[in-house]
């Protein structure tokens, strides 16, 4: 006989519950951290896979499930990095507590997770839309729980120590059980001199706040997997010092010399035989234009049968020095380039990554070759430099012999030490003509190229764009 829908339901309201114990999906570190009244800031620093951002998502769905009377916000500085990130993070800790999505209203516009039973709710925010978030909090559910979330975009983009004091004095109104609470989230940077360390310092003081720093190693190896480990561990080989940053979350410091990991024993090689040139795959090239400035080509291909991303050739002209040329006779001689090429290499130009602000450069190049995808290049220097100091340091970047100019320049490439002085990382606009059109080659290929690194630095770490 068929069952209703309410026998059902009634039986299944009948099966025990599944228990989940807390240890079991806490490291110990964390532990005491879940029913802590003491302390209303909770700062929470670490090397990749430390668990923070899991912690916080675990701790933040306990908070609206077990307090009928307490909702909870999660703020980004950029509203728009909420969703890939911690909203997805949030989403995971109904899966580790085991709580069904049944029991939730689950939303994207406006994101936000409300628990049915309680009506207690997560809400979701960059920094400048706080003011809406306010609007449609219930007083009766007060905010009990603000997680800060990538805290370093505080200082780096907005007003830092002053802005979270704001966030506070927004959110601890409605409080009167004194259990109002903050957890903050960040990698620490490489320069100790950045403003965020300074103000950690200054939080480390106060008898209200506790500061825990975790690393993969206080994590149980079962969680993380093998292919993990292995790859911390090939980075403590190769580079010792971006493993301290990148898995330790120690402040190492930060070189004037931006590719400190270049060695031209290393990373220059001759060019390739003739039979492994045809194994060279999708071709790209990074443009850089001046006009009195030097105007740049790197060409790179990526070797599959090595794991590599490989220079080919340069093309390198400085108008101070050899007399101006237009954008037409540029894209002339890139057009003779690029055929050099095709015919070396047997295979046509994949993609043309060019300097965002050269228009007249890519229109002219769009005529002369209408056949070749010209893109405007992702200039994101941060993000760009750090996947070059990832290639190199990996020795998945190899240049050609022929890349002279870029090879000078890379021994030449400096932060300003007046900046790294301030906690402000500043490229010296000077030997970098090279570097950027490789970085622009990189970024442009790098969801191909990424896979030659180990599985735990393919991606970007918390505190850079992502």
């Amino acid at each position: 006989m068929m069952q209703t829908e309410n026998q059902v339901k009634k039986q299944l309201e009948k099966r025990p519950k599944k228990q989940v114990k807390i240890s079991d999906i806490v490291i110990p570190k964390y532990l005491p951290l879940f029913n802590d009244k003491k302390h209303k800031h909770i700062i929470l620093t670490s090397g990749r896979s430390g668990t923070k951002s899991s912690y916080a998502g675990i701790r933040t769905i306990y908070q609206i499930t077990a307090d009928p009377k307490g909702s909870a916000v999660v703020l980004r500085k950029h509203h728009n990095k909420l969703r890939k990130t911690v909203y997805k993070e949030m989403l995971r800790g109904t899966n580790r507590l085991q709580i069904p999505k049944n029991r939730f209203y689950i939303t994207k516009s406006p994101m936000e997770i409300t628990y049915k039973k309680y009506n207690t709710t997560i809400y979701f925010a960059g920094s400048d839309g706080i003011d809406d978030t306010k609007g449609i909090i219930d007083e009766d559910k007060p905010i009990k729980l603000v997680i800060i979330d990538e805290a370093t975009e505080f200082f780096d983009d907005g007003e830092g120590e002053a802005e979270l004091a704001n966030i506070e004095a927004t959110f601890v109104r409605g409080n009167v059980d004194n259990d109002f609470q903050m957890i903050y989230l960040f990698n620490p940077p490489k320069n100790p001199n950045a403003p965020i360390m300074a103000w950690l310092k200054k939080m480390e003081q106060r008898p209200d706040t506790i500061h825990i720093h975790t690393t993969y190693q206080d994590v149980p190896e079962t969680w993380l997997g093998k292919a993990l480990i292995e790859s911390a561990e090939a980075m403590r080989s190769v580079d010792p010092k971006m493993y301290k940053w990148v898995w330790g979350g120690e402040c190492v410091g930060v070189d004037e010399l931006i590719y400190y990991m270049f060695n031209q024993q290393i990373h220059v090689e001759d060019d390739l035989p003739e039979e492994e040139k045809k194994a060279i795959g999708e071709i790209g090239i990074g443009i850089d234009y001046g006009q009195k400035n030097p105007t740049t080509f790197e060409a790179f291909g990526i070797d599959y049968r090595h794991q590599c991303l490989r220079g080919l050739d340069e093309y390198y002209h400085c108008g101070r020095e050899s007399g101006q040329k237009s954008p037409s006779k540029y894209a002339a001689d890139f057009k003779e380039f690029c055929e050099k090429l095709e015919q070396e290499y047997d295979r046509k130009i994949s993609w043309i990554f060019i300097d965002p602000s050269a228009k007249g450069l890519a229109e002219e190049i769009k005529r002369l070759m209408p056949d070749i995808s010209v893109k405007d290049a992702d200039n994101t220097v941060k993000l760009g430099i750090s996947r070059v100091q990832k290639l190199l340091s990996f020795k998945r970047l190899i240049l050609s012999r022929k890349q002279t100019m870029l090879i000078k320049e890379m021994g030449r490439y400096q932060y300003d030490e007046k900046s790294i002085e301030k906690g402000k990382e500043e490229v010296l606009k000077i030997n970098d003509h090279c570097e950027d059109g490789t970085r622009y080659a990189v970024m442009g290929m790098w969801k191909k190229i990424k896979y030659f690194l180990p599985v735990g630095v393919r991606e970007d770490r918390g505190g850079e764009e992502q």
